[in-house]
Protein backbone atom coordinates (compact mmCIF):
# COMPACT_ATOMS: atom_id res chain seq x y z
CA UNK A 1 0.00 0.00 0.00
CA UNK A 2 1.35 3.65 -0.93
CA UNK A 3 0.30 6.65 1.19
CA UNK A 4 -0.29 9.61 -0.71
CA UNK A 5 2.16 12.35 1.15
CA UNK A 6 1.04 14.92 -0.52
CA UNK A 7 -2.93 14.28 0.14
CA UNK A 8 -1.78 13.59 3.93
CA UNK A 9 -3.14 16.69 5.86
CA UNK A 10 -1.80 18.20 9.64
CA UNK A 11 -3.49 18.30 12.37
CA UNK A 12 -3.87 22.13 12.45
CA UNK A 13 -6.16 21.27 9.07
CA UNK A 14 -7.95 18.28 9.58
CA UNK A 15 -8.53 18.31 13.62
CA UNK A 16 -7.98 15.32 16.32
CA UNK A 17 -7.89 11.71 15.94
CA UNK A 18 -11.30 9.98 15.20
CA UNK A 19 -13.02 8.26 18.59
CA UNK A 20 -13.52 5.19 17.19
CA UNK A 21 -12.59 2.66 20.22
CA UNK A 22 -15.59 1.67 22.96
CA UNK A 23 -15.53 0.15 26.58
CA UNK A 24 -15.05 -3.60 25.05
CA UNK A 25 -12.48 -2.54 22.56
CA UNK A 26 -10.20 -0.85 25.42
CA UNK A 27 -10.88 -3.61 27.66
CA UNK A 28 -9.50 -6.30 25.17
CA UNK A 29 -6.94 -4.19 24.31
CA UNK A 30 -5.44 -3.38 28.28
CA UNK A 31 -5.71 -7.68 28.41
CA UNK A 32 -3.90 -8.12 24.74
CA UNK A 33 -1.24 -5.82 25.33
CA UNK A 34 -0.60 -7.48 28.74
CA UNK A 35 -1.00 -11.35 27.48
CA UNK A 36 2.10 -11.58 25.13
CA UNK A 37 4.90 -14.01 24.68
CA UNK A 38 5.69 -13.04 28.82
CA UNK A 39 3.13 -15.88 30.24
CA UNK A 40 5.00 -18.34 27.61
CA UNK A 41 8.17 -17.89 29.11
CA UNK A 42 8.79 -15.44 31.97
CA UNK A 43 7.55 -18.41 34.02
CA UNK A 44 10.43 -20.40 33.91
CA UNK A 45 12.84 -17.17 34.67
CA UNK A 46 10.88 -16.25 37.81
CA UNK A 47 11.48 -20.46 38.86
CA UNK A 48 14.72 -20.15 37.80
CA UNK A 49 15.41 -16.82 39.94
CA UNK A 50 13.55 -18.23 43.26
CA UNK A 51 15.57 -21.66 43.00
CA UNK A 52 12.16 -23.60 42.05
CA UNK A 53 9.97 -22.26 44.80
CA UNK A 54 6.80 -22.05 43.21
CA UNK A 55 5.68 -20.30 46.69
CA UNK A 56 8.05 -16.78 46.16
CA UNK A 57 7.53 -17.39 42.52
CA UNK A 58 3.68 -16.80 43.09
CA UNK A 59 3.91 -14.15 45.62
CA UNK A 60 6.18 -12.59 43.01
CA UNK A 61 3.61 -13.13 40.56
CA UNK A 62 1.06 -11.40 43.19
CA UNK A 63 2.81 -8.13 43.78
CA UNK A 64 3.91 -7.64 39.91
CA UNK A 65 0.16 -7.69 39.31
CA UNK A 66 -0.68 -5.88 42.38
CA UNK A 67 1.96 -3.06 41.55
CA UNK A 68 0.39 -2.59 38.04
CA UNK A 69 -2.85 -2.61 39.46
CA UNK A 70 -2.56 0.22 41.64
CA UNK A 71 -0.33 2.15 38.64
CA UNK A 72 -3.21 1.19 36.00
CA UNK A 73 -5.74 2.82 38.39
CA UNK A 74 -3.88 5.77 38.78
CA UNK A 75 -3.30 6.38 35.37
CA UNK A 76 -6.90 6.07 34.84
CA UNK A 77 -7.38 8.83 37.13
CA UNK A 78 -5.37 11.00 34.76
CA UNK A 79 -6.85 9.69 31.43
CA UNK A 80 -10.34 10.21 32.32
CA UNK A 81 -9.30 13.76 33.53
CA UNK A 82 -7.24 14.54 30.12
CA UNK A 83 -7.90 12.29 27.29
CA UNK A 84 -5.18 13.39 24.84
CA UNK A 85 -3.17 11.62 22.47
CA UNK A 86 0.46 10.22 23.94
CA UNK A 87 -0.83 9.02 27.85
CA UNK A 88 2.19 9.35 29.92
CA UNK A 89 3.96 11.46 27.77
CA UNK A 90 1.23 14.11 27.83
CA UNK A 91 1.24 13.83 31.79
CA UNK A 92 4.72 14.17 32.34
CA UNK A 93 5.19 17.19 30.03
CA UNK A 94 2.16 18.93 31.73
CA UNK A 95 4.18 18.32 35.19
CA UNK A 96 7.35 18.42 34.84
CA UNK A 97 7.83 19.79 31.55
CA UNK A 98 8.85 19.26 28.06
CA UNK A 99 12.44 18.29 28.62
CA UNK A 100 11.78 14.93 30.88
CA UNK A 101 8.60 14.37 28.21
CA UNK A 102 10.84 14.21 25.19
CA UNK A 103 13.66 11.69 27.19
CA UNK A 104 10.20 9.17 27.47
CA UNK A 105 9.39 9.96 23.98
CA UNK A 106 12.82 9.52 23.09
CA UNK A 107 13.02 6.29 25.05
CA UNK A 108 9.82 4.54 24.45
CA UNK A 109 11.18 4.65 20.56
CA UNK A 110 14.65 3.84 20.52
CA UNK A 111 14.15 1.33 23.71
CA UNK A 112 10.41 0.04 24.35
CA UNK A 113 8.48 0.25 21.25
CA UNK A 114 11.39 -0.53 18.94
CA UNK A 115 12.93 -3.03 20.96
CA UNK A 116 9.95 -4.98 21.93
CA UNK A 117 8.57 -4.86 18.74
CA UNK A 118 11.29 -6.54 17.43
CA UNK A 119 11.40 -8.61 19.87
CA UNK A 120 8.18 -10.23 19.20
CA UNK A 121 8.79 -10.29 15.41
CA UNK A 122 11.68 -12.56 16.42
CA UNK A 123 9.95 -14.63 18.82
CA UNK A 124 7.23 -15.01 16.28
CA UNK A 125 9.79 -15.99 13.75
CA UNK A 126 11.26 -18.98 15.94
CA UNK A 127 8.21 -20.12 16.73
CA UNK A 128 7.27 -20.75 13.18
CA UNK A 129 10.87 -22.20 12.63
CA UNK A 130 10.11 -24.81 15.41
CA UNK A 131 6.97 -26.13 13.03
CA UNK A 132 9.38 -25.16 10.05
CA UNK A 133 12.77 -26.10 9.79
CA UNK A 134 14.50 -22.48 7.96
CA UNK A 135 18.16 -21.14 7.66
CA UNK A 136 18.69 -17.97 10.28
CA UNK A 137 18.15 -15.79 7.01
CA UNK A 138 14.76 -16.36 6.40
CA UNK A 139 14.00 -16.46 10.09
CA UNK A 140 15.24 -12.50 10.09
CA UNK A 141 12.91 -11.72 6.63
CA UNK A 142 9.78 -13.54 8.22
CA UNK A 143 10.44 -10.96 11.36
CA UNK A 144 10.69 -8.00 9.25
CA UNK A 145 7.99 -9.42 6.99
CA UNK A 146 5.54 -9.42 10.46
CA UNK A 147 6.56 -6.00 11.44
CA UNK A 148 5.42 -4.46 7.93
CA UNK A 149 2.10 -6.66 8.08
CA UNK A 150 1.25 -5.49 11.73
CA UNK A 151 2.58 -1.84 10.50
CA UNK A 152 0.17 -1.84 7.47
CA UNK A 153 -2.90 -3.29 9.90
CA UNK A 154 -2.34 -0.24 11.75
CA UNK A 155 -2.43 1.88 9.54
CA UNK A 156 -5.46 0.66 7.61
CA UNK A 157 -7.41 1.96 10.28
CA UNK A 158 -8.07 2.12 13.76
CA UNK A 159 -11.04 0.42 13.60
CA UNK A 160 -9.57 -2.29 11.39
CA UNK A 161 -6.83 -2.82 13.87
CA UNK A 162 -9.21 -2.97 16.85
CA UNK A 163 -11.31 -5.24 15.31
CA UNK A 164 -8.41 -7.49 14.36
CA UNK A 165 -7.39 -7.34 18.05
CA UNK A 166 -10.52 -8.19 19.86
CA UNK A 167 -10.09 -11.23 17.88
CA UNK A 168 -6.88 -12.19 18.86
CA UNK A 169 -7.73 -11.59 21.96
CA UNK A 170 -10.73 -14.13 22.53
CA UNK A 171 -8.36 -16.54 20.73
CA UNK A 172 -5.37 -15.47 23.13
CA UNK A 173 -7.54 -15.81 26.38
CA UNK A 174 -9.17 -19.23 25.37
CA UNK A 175 -5.89 -20.55 24.05
CA UNK A 176 -4.24 -19.74 27.24
CA UNK A 177 -6.87 -20.99 29.59
CA UNK A 178 -7.34 -24.32 27.62
CA UNK A 179 -3.64 -24.53 28.24
CA UNK A 180 -3.98 -24.41 32.11
CA UNK A 181 -6.96 -27.01 31.55
CA UNK A 182 -5.24 -29.66 29.33
CA UNK A 183 -1.98 -29.26 31.88
CA UNK A 184 -4.46 -29.61 34.97
CA UNK A 185 -6.35 -32.40 33.50
CA UNK A 186 -3.32 -34.14 32.70
CA UNK A 187 -1.53 -33.81 35.89
CA UNK A 188 -5.32 -34.78 38.16
CA UNK A 189 -4.03 -35.29 41.62
CA UNK A 190 -0.66 -34.09 41.48
CA UNK A 191 -1.20 -29.92 42.51
CA UNK A 192 0.07 -30.13 46.43
CA UNK A 193 -1.16 -26.72 47.86
CA UNK A 194 2.46 -26.67 50.27
CA UNK A 195 4.57 -26.07 47.31
CA UNK A 196 2.77 -23.35 46.92
CA UNK A 197 4.22 -21.85 50.24
CA UNK A 198 6.83 -19.74 50.41
CA UNK A 199 10.29 -21.43 52.27
CA UNK A 200 11.52 -19.06 54.46
CA UNK A 201 13.49 -15.62 53.94
CA UNK A 202 16.81 -14.01 53.83
CA UNK A 203 18.92 -11.16 52.34
CA UNK A 204 19.88 -13.39 49.16
CA UNK A 205 16.39 -14.51 48.93
CA UNK A 206 14.49 -10.65 49.09
CA UNK A 207 16.80 -9.58 46.61
CA UNK A 208 16.31 -12.55 44.22
CA UNK A 209 12.65 -11.74 44.87
CA UNK A 210 12.95 -8.43 43.86
CA UNK A 211 14.74 -9.32 40.45
CA UNK A 212 11.49 -12.08 39.99
CA UNK A 213 8.86 -9.04 40.15
CA UNK A 214 10.98 -7.42 37.64
CA UNK A 215 10.34 -10.35 35.72
CA UNK A 216 6.82 -10.29 35.94
CA UNK A 217 6.52 -7.03 35.10
CA UNK A 218 7.76 -7.60 31.62
CA UNK A 219 5.13 -10.38 31.43
CA UNK A 220 2.53 -7.71 32.91
CA UNK A 221 4.06 -4.81 30.85
CA UNK A 222 1.38 -3.15 28.40
CA UNK A 223 -1.27 -2.21 30.73
CA UNK A 224 -0.09 1.52 30.21
CA UNK A 225 -0.09 1.66 26.47
CA UNK A 226 -3.95 2.19 26.57
CA UNK A 227 -2.94 5.36 27.76
CA UNK A 228 -1.88 6.42 24.76
CA UNK A 229 -4.65 6.14 22.68
CA UNK A 230 -7.05 7.98 24.74
CA UNK A 231 -8.09 10.62 22.12
CA UNK A 232 -9.56 7.53 19.96
CA UNK A 233 -11.66 6.58 22.79
CA UNK A 234 -15.42 6.98 22.49
CA UNK A 235 -16.10 7.94 26.24
CA UNK A 236 -12.55 7.89 27.96
CA UNK A 237 -14.14 9.34 31.35
CA UNK A 238 -16.49 6.58 31.99
CA UNK A 239 -14.24 4.00 30.12
CA UNK A 240 -10.59 3.79 31.08
CA UNK A 241 -11.03 3.29 34.81
CA UNK A 242 -13.41 0.40 34.11
CA UNK A 243 -11.20 -0.86 31.17
CA UNK A 244 -7.80 -1.03 33.94
CA UNK A 245 -9.74 -2.44 36.55
CA UNK A 246 -12.06 -5.44 34.45
CA UNK A 247 -8.59 -6.17 32.12
CA UNK A 248 -5.95 -6.33 35.18
CA UNK A 249 -7.96 -8.67 37.71
CA UNK A 250 -8.36 -10.78 34.57
CA UNK A 251 -4.94 -11.11 33.38
CA UNK A 252 -3.74 -11.77 36.71
CA UNK A 253 -6.05 -14.14 37.44
CA UNK A 254 -4.69 -16.10 34.35
CA UNK A 255 -1.25 -15.66 35.17
CA UNK A 256 -2.03 -17.67 38.42
CA UNK A 257 -3.68 -20.24 36.98
CA UNK A 258 -1.11 -20.71 33.89
CA UNK A 259 1.61 -20.71 36.80
CA UNK A 260 -0.07 -23.18 38.98
CA UNK A 261 -0.45 -25.58 35.57
CA UNK A 262 2.85 -25.27 34.76
CA UNK A 263 3.89 -26.35 38.25
CA UNK A 264 1.48 -29.63 38.17
CA UNK A 265 3.26 -30.70 34.92
CA UNK A 266 6.99 -29.87 35.36
CA UNK A 267 7.40 -28.92 39.21
CA UNK A 268 9.02 -25.52 40.59
CA UNK A 269 12.77 -27.01 39.79
CA UNK A 270 11.24 -28.28 36.28
CA UNK A 271 10.20 -25.07 35.34
CA UNK A 272 13.83 -23.32 36.71
CA UNK A 273 15.28 -25.48 34.20
CA UNK A 274 13.34 -24.89 31.16
CA UNK A 275 13.83 -22.26 28.24
CA UNK A 276 9.69 -22.54 26.70
CA UNK A 277 7.82 -23.37 30.16
CA UNK A 278 4.42 -23.85 28.12
CA UNK A 279 6.11 -26.06 25.28
CA UNK A 280 7.94 -28.21 27.51
CA UNK A 281 5.29 -28.46 30.14
CA UNK A 282 2.76 -29.55 27.24
CA UNK A 283 4.73 -31.96 25.38
CA UNK A 284 5.41 -33.73 28.91
CA UNK A 285 1.86 -34.37 29.52
CA UNK A 286 0.74 -34.84 26.19
CA UNK A 287 3.04 -35.28 23.26
CA UNK A 288 4.63 -33.42 20.61
CA UNK A 289 1.71 -32.66 18.35
CA UNK A 290 0.50 -31.14 21.48
CA UNK A 291 3.25 -28.89 21.62
CA UNK A 292 2.90 -27.76 18.38
CA UNK A 293 -0.56 -26.54 19.27
CA UNK A 294 1.20 -24.42 21.79
CA UNK A 295 3.54 -23.03 19.59
CA UNK A 296 0.46 -21.64 17.65
CA UNK A 297 -1.00 -20.26 20.03
CA UNK A 298 2.25 -18.54 21.01
CA UNK A 299 2.29 -17.21 17.68
CA UNK A 300 -1.53 -15.57 17.80
CA UNK A 301 -0.47 -14.32 21.02
CA UNK A 302 2.85 -12.39 20.06
CA UNK A 303 0.99 -11.22 16.81
CA UNK A 304 -2.01 -9.31 19.65
CA UNK A 305 0.92 -8.08 20.82
CA UNK A 306 2.39 -6.52 18.58
CA UNK A 307 -0.18 -5.33 17.00
CA UNK A 308 -1.22 -3.79 20.19
CA UNK A 309 1.74 -2.08 20.63
CA UNK A 310 1.72 -0.59 17.23
CA UNK A 311 -1.97 0.69 17.96
CA UNK A 312 -1.11 2.39 21.08
CA UNK A 313 2.49 3.53 21.02
CA UNK A 314 2.85 5.30 18.26
CA UNK A 315 0.45 7.22 19.07
CA UNK A 316 2.91 8.93 21.60
CA UNK A 317 5.47 9.70 18.11
CA UNK A 318 2.44 11.76 16.75
CA UNK A 319 1.76 13.33 19.94
CA UNK A 320 5.39 14.61 19.90
CA UNK A 321 5.23 15.78 16.25
CA UNK A 322 1.86 17.55 17.17
CA UNK A 323 3.97 19.36 20.00
CA UNK A 324 6.58 20.11 17.34
CA UNK A 325 9.56 18.19 19.22
CA UNK A 326 9.76 15.88 16.66
CA UNK A 327 9.24 15.28 12.77
CA UNK A 328 6.54 17.52 11.08
CA UNK A 329 5.21 14.28 8.98
CA UNK A 330 4.72 12.06 12.04
CA UNK A 331 1.97 14.63 13.06
CA UNK A 332 -0.51 14.30 9.44
CA UNK A 333 -3.31 12.19 10.06
CA UNK A 334 -4.01 9.77 6.61
CA UNK A 335 -7.08 11.31 4.63
CA UNK A 336 -8.32 8.26 3.46
CA UNK A 337 -7.74 5.95 6.93
CA UNK A 338 -7.85 8.41 9.89
CA UNK A 339 -4.58 7.44 11.09
CA UNK A 340 -1.15 8.73 11.75
CA UNK A 341 0.30 6.64 9.36
CA UNK A 342 4.31 7.90 9.24
CA UNK A 343 4.24 8.01 13.16
CA UNK A 344 3.28 3.94 12.74
CA UNK A 345 5.71 3.44 9.56
CA UNK A 346 8.41 5.09 11.85
CA UNK A 347 7.80 3.04 14.75
CA UNK A 348 8.21 0.16 11.87
CA UNK A 349 11.16 0.87 10.69
CA UNK A 350 12.82 1.21 13.88
CA UNK A 351 11.67 -2.36 15.02
CA UNK A 352 12.75 -3.52 11.67
CA UNK A 353 16.27 -2.16 12.02
CA UNK A 354 16.36 -4.04 15.17
CA UNK A 355 15.25 -6.81 14.28
CA UNK A 356 17.56 -7.19 11.43
CA UNK A 357 20.57 -6.08 13.51
CA UNK A 358 19.92 -8.63 16.29
CA UNK A 359 20.70 -5.56 18.83
CA UNK A 360 17.67 -5.94 20.65
CA UNK A 361 17.93 -8.52 22.84
CA UNK A 362 20.95 -6.35 24.38
CA UNK A 363 17.57 -3.67 25.16
CA UNK A 364 15.14 -6.34 26.76
CA UNK A 365 16.14 -5.66 30.15
CA UNK A 366 16.28 -2.15 29.64
CA UNK A 367 12.81 -1.77 28.58
CA UNK A 368 11.60 -2.77 32.11
CA UNK A 369 14.92 -0.61 33.83
CA UNK A 370 13.97 2.27 32.15
CA UNK A 371 10.09 2.06 31.39
CA UNK A 372 9.46 1.86 35.08
CA UNK A 373 11.51 4.72 35.89
CA UNK A 374 9.34 6.92 33.82
CA UNK A 375 6.21 4.81 35.00
CA UNK A 376 7.37 6.03 38.39
CA UNK A 377 7.43 9.58 37.10
CA UNK A 378 4.06 9.20 35.66
CA UNK A 379 2.12 8.44 38.09
CA UNK A 380 3.97 10.75 40.62
CA UNK A 381 2.02 13.16 37.87
CA UNK A 382 -0.81 12.48 40.19
CA UNK A 383 0.68 14.29 42.88
CA UNK A 384 1.09 17.49 41.02
CA UNK A 385 -2.21 17.71 39.12
CA UNK A 386 -3.92 17.02 42.49
CA UNK A 387 -1.82 20.08 43.74
CA UNK A 388 -2.04 22.34 40.96
CA UNK A 389 -5.51 22.00 39.60
CA UNK A 390 -7.81 21.16 43.05
CA UNK A 391 -10.99 21.89 41.86
CA UNK A 392 -11.05 20.78 38.05
CA UNK A 393 -13.14 17.72 37.49
CA UNK A 394 -12.30 14.89 37.86
CA UNK A 395 -14.50 12.06 36.28
CA UNK A 396 -12.97 9.28 38.31
CA UNK A 397 -10.99 9.39 41.54
CA UNK A 398 -8.17 6.60 42.04
CA UNK A 399 -8.68 4.99 45.49
CA UNK A 400 -5.96 5.09 47.78
CA UNK A 401 -4.68 8.25 47.55
CA UNK A 402 -2.12 9.36 48.46
CA UNK A 403 -0.72 6.17 49.70
CA UNK A 404 -1.39 3.43 46.81
CA UNK A 405 0.79 6.26 44.17
CA UNK A 406 3.53 6.60 46.95
CA UNK A 407 3.84 3.03 47.37
CA UNK A 408 3.45 2.81 43.71
CA UNK A 409 6.66 4.75 43.48
CA UNK A 410 8.57 3.88 46.06
CA UNK A 411 8.19 0.18 44.72
CA UNK A 412 9.17 1.10 41.26
CA UNK A 413 12.10 2.90 42.31
CA UNK A 414 13.36 0.07 44.98
CA UNK A 415 12.88 -2.49 42.06
CA UNK A 416 15.00 -0.11 39.63
CA UNK A 417 17.69 0.02 42.41
CA UNK A 418 18.02 -3.87 43.00
CA UNK A 419 18.28 -3.57 38.84
CA UNK A 420 21.12 -1.43 38.66
CA UNK A 421 22.70 -3.42 42.12
CA UNK A 422 22.54 -6.75 40.21
CA UNK A 423 22.46 -6.20 36.90
CA UNK A 424 24.68 -2.66 36.48
CA UNK A 425 26.18 -3.47 32.97
CA UNK A 426 22.59 -3.34 31.15
CA UNK A 427 21.13 -0.77 34.01
CA UNK A 428 23.79 1.62 32.50
CA UNK A 429 23.19 0.82 29.29
CA UNK A 430 19.58 1.64 29.54
CA UNK A 431 20.52 4.87 31.23
CA UNK A 432 22.98 5.78 28.49
CA UNK A 433 20.27 5.66 26.04
CA UNK A 434 17.84 7.83 28.15
CA UNK A 435 20.45 10.30 28.39
CA UNK A 436 21.62 10.35 24.67
CA UNK A 437 17.90 11.81 24.54
CA UNK A 438 19.37 15.49 26.04
CA UNK A 439 21.54 16.53 23.40
CA UNK A 440 19.12 15.26 20.68
CA UNK A 441 16.32 17.12 22.42
CA UNK A 442 18.66 20.73 22.70
CA UNK A 443 19.88 19.89 19.15
CA UNK A 444 15.98 19.63 17.74
CA UNK A 445 15.26 22.86 19.89
CA UNK A 446 17.61 25.21 17.83
CA UNK A 447 17.29 23.53 14.57
CA UNK A 448 13.39 24.38 15.49
CA UNK A 449 13.00 27.28 17.47
CA UNK A 450 11.31 27.31 20.72
CA UNK A 451 8.42 24.11 20.96
CA UNK A 452 4.81 25.31 22.03
CA UNK A 453 3.94 24.50 25.31
CA UNK A 454 1.14 23.49 25.84
CA UNK A 455 -0.41 23.15 29.59
CA UNK A 456 -3.30 21.32 30.75
CA UNK A 457 -6.21 22.44 30.76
Amino acid sequence: MTIDVGACKSLSQEGRLARELSFRDLTLLVITCMIGSGIFLVPGTIAQQVDGDMGWALVAWLAGGALSFIGALTLAELTAMKPDAGGIYVFIRDCFGQVPAFLYGWTLFFVITSGTAAALAAAFSDNLRQIVPMPAVAGKIIAIAFIGLVALINVCGTRFSANIQNVLAVIKIGSVLTISLVLLSSTRGTVDPHNFIPKGANWGVVSAFGMAIISTLWAYEGWQYATYIAEETRNPERDFPRAFLLGMLVVIAIYLIVNVAYCAALTGSGMAKSNNVAVDAIRVTNGRLAATMVVAAFAVSVFGGANGLFLTNTRVFYAMARDGVFFDRLATIHPRFGTPAFAIIWGGCGAAVLALSGTFNQLLTCVIFTGWLFYALAVTCIFVYRRRFPEEHRPYVAPGYPWAPAIFVAVALALAANTLIRQPGRSLLGLSLVSLGLPAHFIWKRIKGTAPKKQFP
